[in-house]
């Protein structure tokens, strides 16, 4: 049997964990390692990267589930609303670029035909990079973000036509251009509507059956289903896999699934971008860029500054502040995955020569390597050029949010005003106790606002913003989200400002409670553990306990951080990413030749281990109570808790000594 796919897999694996792992030691984007690695490991240096189909279709999968995921964002009310960014703002950039772009090319002596079809590849930038480099850093819902996004959605629709035009410009007959034109937005139109019928009468039904089941595999198999199922419609229909995929992942953020779906198709996005991003850098030729640098690096600096200059101006006069306007500029100025696809045709139609699309290609290419690192330090750049005006750009707060805080001290600042933050300022409210909210919902924030709430647009986790919401006169700061990273920001931000507030966070289980009291939370709140106890008191209350002892015991549970209950028995359900280092409870059966058989706990010390002696079942006694002398028999069961790692050690003292 024939091995060199594992081979080379095992290599590509190698050197993507070093590279990457190397990348996020030096606070650079991951992005930046898979292209790295796919130009080391491409047909021009090493060639370890087979050349084939299949690795192609992986690669353009990754880009297929990352469309589909930026749909689970969106809604389509959210588009609805959007439409003028997104057809207005976004066909003006497509058709200047193309023409200013094409300009260029037809001046450098390449024929008209070509250098429209070249202005229109770099009229085009990178959805795949950009996108998630925006999710890594927690921007997709800022203004810059979602501009960019509304832009990108125009130049994915844009590719469809632009790749109808390529063979239609190799005829001498130019008439015939406006009947495959109609002949695509017609399908278009049929598409969308497919997929918003699909949409409103089977996929909530779907799910329902599927969620029948109580089977994560089931459910895991019916998103990847969806998600390849809908871009096949599309593709079958001559449009692109990942225009489907979008509107699949647009049907779905209507619908209670969502959260589930993006935790599901998450680890495949990642896996197979990576993969998409080592087959984008393999396609760099080194050579060619150490014999032309000097035209290469003036093509992939005119690439970057002057389109990322032309979308800046556009936005601006959109009526966009000035700060958002470059950052989306910045975010935008490079060439795009679905530019080597419009390329690679217009080759394969002689509308360009190998000789002429090699430096175009090298600049797209080099252009999509240096994003990741501008989009990574785009707030960076931006404050230092935009230094007076930047706390007034994207990420500020509109005024009312200053003018609503002047005049409170001594509130309450809620991050996240979901169902949690609103049922905590619904409580506030009623103890007449000052607040002011801080989401990035729009449409929440808006129907809140008419509602009376004080709640307002902010990214709480910039400094900025918590400043213009007072935190340095506040009495307390609320996260009320479960996401364990944003909450890290979130508090290095208020603690920069405000070394003394308290800080309360949600949380879901005790995972993260340790990380977010290093970082300065003041108090952790285990969702899982509260719930807990509060069943223990209702239970309580039936067996006639009095209210005194129960809320003792919880205060005391409290007190003690939840030591209590952190360690549990866990099952397969259970297992994650962070399954490591949690902690858990585990059961260890003594057998007649085992160490611990007839010594006693001080000769055993556990403590070395770092576990912690629970409790030993001892025939059908159990024992939560051990004095020095307490000796182990054997036929114990003992009851240890730690991690994984301490309990494998605890393990082997009992077993082995």
């Amino acid at each position: 049997m024939d091995h060199s796919a594992l081979n080379d897999g095992l290599i590509l694996l190698a050197l993507s964990v070093i590279v990457v792992w190397g990348m996020k030691r030096l606070k650079l984007p991951p992005i930046l390692g898979y292209l790295l690695v796919g130009t080391l490991v491409g047909s021009h240096a090493l060639g370890w990267l087979p050349e084939e189909e299949s690795i192609r279709i992986l690669a353009e999968i990754g880009v297929v589930f990352l469309l589909f995921m930026i749909g689970l964002e969106f809604s389509l009310s959210r588009l609805i609303a959007m439409k003028s960014t997104v057809f207005g703002l976004g066909s003006v950039q497509v058709i200047i670029s193309t023409l200013s772009g094409g300009t260029i090319a037809w001046l450098t002596g390449i024929d008209w035909r070509g250098a429209l079809v070249v202005g229109g590849a770099l009229a085009l930038s990178s959805t795949a990079i950009v996108a998630k480099q925006l999710t890594d850093q927690l921007e997709m819902q800022s203004r810059h973000g979602q501009l960019a996004i509304s832009i990108l959605l125009f130049q994915d629709l844009a590719v469809v036509p632009l790749l109808v035009i390529i063979p239609i410009l190799t005829l001498s007959n130019e008439q015939s251009l406006t009947m495959p034109l109609l002949i695509a937005l017609s399908k278009g139109l049929l598409a969308f509507f497919i997929m918003f019928q699909i949409g409103r009468r089977l996929l909530r039904p779907f799910y329902h059956l599927v969620a029948g089941t109580q089977s994560a595999e089931m459910f895991t198999l019916a998103t990847l289903f969806v998600s390849l199922t809908a871009a096949w419609l599309t593709h079958q229909l001559g449009l692109s896999l990942a225009l489907g995929a979008f509107l699949a992942g647009l049907m779905l953020s209507e619908t209670e699934y969502k959260y589930q779906v993006q935790a599901d198709i998450r680890p495949f996005r990642d896996v197979l971008m990576g993969l998409f991003f080592i087959s984008v850098g393999a396609q760099l030729d080194v050579s060619i860029i150490l014999r032309e640098w000097f035209w290469i690096g003036l093509l992939t600096a005119g690439l970057l500054v002057g389109k990322g200059a032309v979308i800046a101006i556009l936005t601006r006069i959109a009526g966009y502040k000035a700060p958002t306007a470059f950052r989306t500029g910045l975010l935008l100025g490079q060439a795009g995955e679905f530019s080597f696809a419009v390329l690679v045709v217009a080759i394969s139609n002689n509308l360009l020569t190998l000789k002429e699309s090699q430096p175009i290609i090298a600049a797209t290419l080099l252009s999509m390597l240096i994003t990741p690192v501008l989009i990574r330090y785009n707030s960076w750049i931006t404050e230092r050029l935009f230094r007076d005006t930047y706390t007034k750009g994207l990420n500020a707060p509109d005024k009312e949010l200053v003018s609503a805080c002047e005049t409170l001290s001594k509130h309450v600042i809620i991050c996240g005003f979901g169902r949690i933050g609103q049922n905590l300022a619904n409580i506030l409210r009623e103890m007449r106790i000052p607040y002011v909210a801080l989401d990035l919902d729009h449409s929440l924030i808006r129907e809140a606002w008419e509602a009376g709430e004080n709640v307002f647009f902010g990214d709480s986790t910039h400094a900025e913003i918590l400043e213009k919401a007072e935190i340095e006169r506040g009495s307390t700061l609320i996260i009320t989200f479960d996401d364990a990273h944003i909450a890290e920001h979130v508090i290095q931000s208020a603690r920069s400002i405000n070394e003394n507030i308290p800080i309360v966070v949600r949380s879901k289980d005790e995972q993260h409670m340790d990380k977010l009291h290093d970082v300065g939370a003041s108090n952790v709140v285990p969702e899982s553990f509260e719930a807990s106890m509060m069943l223990a008191i209702h239970v309580l209350q039936h067996l006639n306990i009095s209210t005194d002892k129960s809320m003792a015991f919880v205060e005391q549970a409290r007190k003690d951080e939840y030591r209590r209950l952190r360690g549990y028995f866990r099952g397969e359900e259970s297992l994650g990413l962070n399954e490591a280092y949690a902690l858990r409870l585990h059961t260890i059966l003594l057998l007649p030749d085992s160490y611990a058989v007839g010594k006693s706990i001080n000769s055993i010390d556990l403590k070395q281990t770092n576990t912690l002696l629970i409790s030993v079942r001892r025939g059908k006694e159990r024992i939560d109570t051990f004095n020095d002398t307490f000796k182990f028999n054997s036929g114990d069961a003992v009851v240890i808790e730690g991690t994984s790692s301490t309990i494998i050690n605890a393990e082997k003292k009992l077993l082995a000594g």
